[in-house]
This record gives structure tokens, sequence and C-alpha cells, in this order.
């Protein structure tokens, strides 16, 4: 047996390690968190200075009982989970649920699993970190206490089912406002002046510095260029320079990621995990930008091979994050010499995203020349302005240039375009001047990678909740991350070439969203009610103040529970009195108007399914429902919005004399023929779409559905062999069973069919088939 026990918290991180450690240890994992809270209101003694009561999860049960075994047979037990307080904290549970003795009992720490950093680490143990299991703790027993308390209120009070916390309803609040920020802004239009110049047969663009605010100045400016002569009148060449950024932190490698690589914020920090149990990237929750000696002498080395001498400059940066703990590191490779790693697709272009970043932090500046110049109007007060860019050395961009959230102009003006040779007094060419209208923008949807910026802007949360918060709200339905197709919009365009103005009409795309996020109705009412009866809970200066306040029990400046007491004494109140309001007096519904027909009330509000529009009042037996529309919200659908609602469900035609009826439901729009439902194409409209294209849907489904389908039979029609995204499996009422890889799915019959749904381990399974204990 092992004289030494190492406990990681993964079972990858524990096979990378036990490769580097000798005969006398083992490795062993605990699988993540042990103990935790049990649901109920027992968990925490409030009256007791919010003492906590921890359990051991149900299905750590059977890994505690190895790890004790495990013990029994060890001289010296080494504790090492994450160095953060999650980390922290899971090593002072396990500690107490085994019942280790200080004597025989170490915490040790790395932030990479390397065999240097893992024997340094052996080398130099610590004991428990008592000031960051108590960071970890307040933060857990206060948001349940938040979690527990809101979300009945809101059962009570809007619907059922709903839940509420400390940060996720304050990102919530993020995306509600700035929907609707969007829903209120006001398009204003005014005209951009762009000329288009040739020299030499070298053709180059310009800009008037300033838009005209209407049509008419644009196109009398235009008019007077037909008479006009251009020439050079200035032209400034200057030096310029630019720095690589910092390397990644946890936040900063979600948003990088979301731009170039589209990940999702979970998907990161679950690749991130990879590359790190596996040995090749420090670890990736940090907040810290900083290198140490032998990283920065690492890089230098891999660069002076690479790319000489020039390009290495030495480079120490520091967090503006005041939690940020410089000890830590940021993310970077464990061996810069590997610009590479193996593994799948995803793990390989997350590492070289890293390396890349880290690299070209050490790397020197890129060396420019920006030329400006300005032409001069003959007949106008007026210049345009052409700018061009040189690189003259190209530095860090050799390896990466950081992408960045802005959302480009409609035709971006050529800011780097390289310019022709041009001298002060030279006569210029037009090719032709182009006025086109444009229009102001409302502030951009958050992406999932923009939120997490905007949240440790605010100082919200911190790099281990960025993730799960995003994936919070969008699991709960407050949020909803997709595309949505933009609208058409006319603009007018007007130009000047070869002596004469031509004036047109054309259409644009605008409002198109790819992958963002948007607010659903629940949100909106939910985060109106807690701004009204909660405002402090959702303030954002307030959560940023209470992570400031974790950071000073982690740094041992605070006592966890006078910093829990000094929250929860009037947060508990304010429960108290929001118990009382009414359920009636929550403005979960709006009256629209009344029908143009019948005089009834119309109000749009929600409804056990979702939001929707009812005509007529409560009491009125002939009341009539209809679903809003994606995209379509309680506070502002008009009058003929909700109209249109009720032209569905829609007869659209019949097809095997059998009537085809279009209609939205509680999963989208869809149509339904003969009992069988079909879900519309997204660019599909239930009020619009035709007989034809309705039967081709209803056509495909049946091929679909027939592809699927392999086997079936006569003893239980319940049952079914069917084709999956994985290939074929079981059905048998609402759970799916696998078939063992020596079986064809085809050639199967009844009997074994029923005992592979049989033996099946944890199945869930009920009925006649169930197993018998």
């Amino acid at each position: 047996m092992s004289k030494n026990l190492v406990i990681v918290e993964s079972p990858a991180k524990a096979k990378t390690i036990e490769g580097y450690l000798g005969k006398d240890f083992k490795v062993a994992s605990s699988y993540g968190h042990v103990r935790d809270l049990p649901k109920g209101d027992k968990a925490i003694d409030i009256k007791n200075r919010f003492k906590p009561t921890y359990e051991v999860t149900p299905d750590k049960k059977e890994v505690i009982k190895n790890l004790k075994n495990l013990v029994k047979d060890s001289e010296t037990v080494y504790l090492a989970s994450d160095d953060d307080r999650e980390g922290e904290a899971i090593s002072w549970h396990l500690k107490e649920v085994l019942n280790l003795k200080d004597e025989n009992t170490k915490r040790i720490v790395f932030r990479e699993i390397t065999k240097n950093a893992i024997t340094k680490a052996i080398q130099n143990p610590r004991g428990i970190d008592y000031d960051l299991v108590n960071a970890q703790q307040a933060r857990r027993i206060l948001d349940r206490l938040v979690g527990f308390e809101l979300s009945p209120i809101l059962w009570k009070k809007i619907k059922t089912g709903l839940s509420a916390g400390r940060v996720q309803s304050v990102a919530v609040r993020l995306i509600v406002e700035r929907e609707r920020e969007i829903e209120a802004h006001k398009a204003k239009s005014s005209f951009r002046i762009t000329a288009q110049f040739e020299v030499e047969g070298k053709s180059f663009q310009a800009e008037l510095p300033r838009k005209f605010p209407t049509k008419e100045e644009a196109e009398e400016f235009l008019k007077a260029c037909l008479d006009a002569e251009f020439s050079i009148v200035n032209l400034e060449k200057k030096p310029a320079k630019k720095s690589p950024a910092p390397p990644f932190t946890t936040s900063t490698l979600q948003q990088e990621a979301s731009r170039k690589l589209y990940f999702s914020v979970a998907q990161t920090m679950s690749v991130a995990q990879k590359l790190y149990e596996a040995g090749k990237i420090t670890y990736m929750r940090t907040d810290s930008v900083n290198l140490s000696e032998d990283a920065m002498q690492s890089a230098k080395s891999a660069i002076e091979d690479s790319y000489g001498k020039p390009y290495h400059h030495s480079r120490k940066y520091t967090s503006k994050s005041e939690g940020a703990q410089e000890a830590h590191e940021a993310i970077r490779p464990t061996d810069f010499s590997k610009s590479s790693v193996s593994g799948d697709r995803n793990e390989q272009r997350l590492y070289e995203l890293i390396w890349k970043r880290a690299i070209a932090s050490q790397m020197s500046d890129a060396e420019l020349e920006k030329t400006t110049v300005n032409i001069g109007i003959s007949n106008s007060e007026l210049t345009l302005t052409a700018n061009g860019e040189i690189i003259k050395f190209d530095g860090f961009l050799k390896v990466y240039l950081e992408s960045t959230d802005e959302e480009p102009e409609e035709e971006e003006s050529t800011n780097k375009s390289l310019l022709p040779p041009l001298k002060v007094g030279q006569k210029l060419d037009l090719l032709e001047m182009k006025g086109r209208e444009s229009f102001t923008r409302s502030a951009p949807r958050y992406t999932e990678a923009s939120l997490v910026k905007k949240l440790e802007e605010l100082g919200i949360g911190r790099p281990s909740t960025y993730a799960p918060t995003i994936s919070t709200i969008q699991k709960r339905d407050y949020v909803l991350k997709e595309s949505r197709d933009g609208t058409p919009r006319e603009y007018q365009e007007m130009k000047i070439s070869k002596g004469k103005f031509k004036e047109e009409t054309k259409t644009e795309i605008t409002g198109a969203e790819k992958q963002k996020l948007f607010p659903t109705n629940i949100a909106m009412v939910v985060n109106d009610f807690l701004v009204e009866h909660f405002p402090n809970v959702i303030d954002f200066n307030f959560t940023a103040k209470v992570e400031k306040e974790f950071d000073d029990i982690a740094a041992g400046g605070q006592d966890w529970q006078d910093m829990i007491d000094s929250f929860y004494g009037k947060f508990h109140h304010r429960v108290e009195e929001t118990e009382q309001v009414s359920r009636q007096d929550v403005n979960t519904s709006r009256f629209i108007g009344n029908h143009p027909q019948s005089g009834k009330p119309m109000t749009a509000r929600l409804g056990r399914f979702g939001p929707l529009v009812q005509i007529g009042d409560n009491e009125d037996e002939e009341k009539q429902y209809a679903s809003l529309k994606k995209g379509q919200f309680i506070e502002n659908i008009s009058l003929d919005d909700a109209l249109e609602l009720f032209k569905l469900p829609r007869d659209v035609g019949m097809f095997e004399d059998k009537k085809i009826v279009a209609a939205i439901g509680r999963f989208g729009p869809y149509v339904r023929h003969d009992g069988s439902f079909v879900s519309l194409q997204k660019e599909q409209d239930p009020l619009s779409i035709t007989e034809e294209e309705a039967i081709q849907l209803i056509k495909d489904k049946r091929e679909a559905d027939a592809k699927k389908h392999i086997k079936s039979f006569d003893e239980n029609p319940e049952i079914q062999i069917l084709n999956g995204r994985w290939g074929p499996y079981i059905k048998f009422g609402k759970n799916n069973f696998k078939i063992p890889k020596d079986k064809e799915a085809e050639e199967l019959t009844y009997a074994e069919t029923i005992e592979i749904i049989e033996n099946q381990p944890d199945t869930k399974k009920k009925g006649r088939f169930s197993k018998k204990k």
C-alpha cells in the first residue's frame, strides 16, 4: 500500500498527477464537492449565528466510503483541491468527513499540473486556510438564504416554479434594462459623405469628418462638389505603436473565445478545465494578469527561438481588479515551447488562443506609421480626410491581435488602408462621391461574453461564478440565447460621378442578431417585482459591495457571521413586509384596449404556459386567449398586434381530405394535421404559411419519422426501436435504453428487447418492466 494519499477534485487530474509521483503515492479523486447544505429550512440555524448543517450528498456516499478505506492505509493525506475558495472549502469538507487528524494531514496547492509544480507543492505543504473556507461558506449561506426566502415570494405573488438569486437576478436586470433601452431608442438619420479618388491608376477613399443632419444639406454639398477641384492641403506622417493585451484572466478568456471561436461561456470553461487537468495550461479560474518569472523566461526562450531577439520584450502586468490575487497567475501554457497540443478540435483551438495571447504579451510593440491626409475642396471650407497605416515592424502582431465587441458601421471607413504616394498641393481626380443615409444605433444586446465583461466591470461575481450564473438564467427561462433575423429598412443614397448627380432609395437589413441574450416576459415581470420590493438585493453597487465583503473575509479582515447578520436582518424584514402584498397588486397584466367589434377589454398577461393576450375579463365565460409570439412583450404589445394573434388558429387548407390548421403553442408556431403536430421552420409565419408549404412540412416530417423508426412490436406497441443522433436505441414510454454493441437493432426480438430494458441500470423506469428489488 502507498504511504501517501493525495486527494484531488477530478479523476482526470488524478491520472495526470499520479504519473508525476512515485510508487509511494496514491492519487484519488473526490469528484468535486462531497458535502453541501441539505434542502429545506433546517440547513441554516439562523438564531445560532447562521450555523450551517452539512451532509454528504447521496451521489458521494460511495466516494467517501472508498476514500475512508484509502485513508486507513495511508500515513499522510495530502488535500490537493484547487487553489481558490471553492477548492479550500472542498479540502475542509474532506478533512471533516474523513475525520482526518492535523498531524498527518497536509494541504497542498498548485496552479499548474506539471512535475515541477507538483513536487514543489509536496515539499511546501500548509494547513487549511479557514479564512478562504469562511469566504466560500459566507457566499453559499447568503445565496441560500436569499434564494430560499425570495423564491417562495415569487411563487405566491407571480407564478410557481420561479427562482431568484443574488447574482443571477442582477444579471437578468442588466439584460431587461438593455432590452428596454433598445425598445425606447428612436433612430435618427444623418448623411455620411465618402469620396473615392484616383492617383496614377490607384484609388483610395476619403471621408468628410462630419455628417449632415438632413438630406437637403447633403444634396447641396454633393451638387456643389460637381464643379469643385480637389487637392491635398496637408499631409502628416506620425510614428505610432500598438502594444499587446495582457495574458488571459477567466473573464477575458471567456470574451475572446466567444469572439474568435464562438464558444459559449460554459463551453470555454469546460474545455479549459480539460486542458488544465491534462497539465497543458495553468488554472483557469483567475482574475490575475501576472506571469511568474519562470513563465516569462520560458516565453522569452520560445519567442527568441521562433522569431528572433528583436521580437521579445519582457512585460509585467498588474490587475486593475481590487480583489485580484497577484500571487496567482494569468491563464497561460505550462510549456511555452508547445504552440499546439493533442486533444479534440476545441481543446486544440482554445489552447492555441491561450498560447498566442500569452506569447504575444511578452513580445515587442508593433511599430506603425500613420498618415493623415487633408483634401481641400475648391468651393468649400470643408475638407475631406484620408487615413493610412503602414506596419514598419509587426512585433506581437506576428502572433496575435485582440478582437473587440464593437459592431462595425454599415460601410466602414478605410482607416487602415495603404495610401498611394501623395504630396501637398497634388491635384486629385474624383471617381465618385457618395452621401449615404445612416442611422443612430441603440446599445447592442448582450452576448454571453459581453455580459461577463459588464458583470466584471461592476464588480459583481468572481471568476468561478460567471459561467454558472449565465447558465442558470438560461435554464430558468429568464433569458433566451438565440439569433434573430433583421427587418428591411429603406435608406437614401446620393452619388456624384462623371459630372452627374444620381439619387436612389435602397434597402438594408437592420436589427439582425447573432447569438444574443433576450429577456423573456417572465424576466421582465420578476425583475420589476424585485426592483420594487427588494431594491437592495439587485442593486448593482450593493451586490458589488457584498462581493468586496467576501474578499475581506477571505483576507481575514471580517467575520463571516457578522457580515451575513448585517445583510439578513434588513432583508428578512423586507420579505415579511412583501408577504403582505396582495397578488392583485403585483402588476403582471396590462390593459391593451377594447376589442373593436365586441368592445370587450383586451389584456396581456402571464398565463400558466407563458405570456398571452385575453379578450374579455376573468368572469366572462366566453373569454378568448392567444399566445404571444417570440419577441413580443406584455408591456408594449399594441392593440393591432394583439388582434393579429387572434387570427390563429387559422385554417390553411386540406391534405388527404383532412384540415391543416396553423397555430402558436407552448413550444412555438406549428401546423396540425390528422392529430399530428409539425413545427414551423424559423422563417415561416403561421399567419402567412401557404397550403403547399404546410403539406411539404407534413411530408418532410413523415419522411424523417420513417427514417427514425426501425422496429416496433405487436406484443407492446409502446416499445419501439428507433434511430437517434447517437445511433439506434430502444424507447419504452418516456425512457430510452442503450442497445448493447454486440446486438443488431434490426434483428432484435421482442424477448431480447425486454431483457435489455430489464437489465439496464438506473433507468428510473416504472410499470410492468421495472426491476424488482
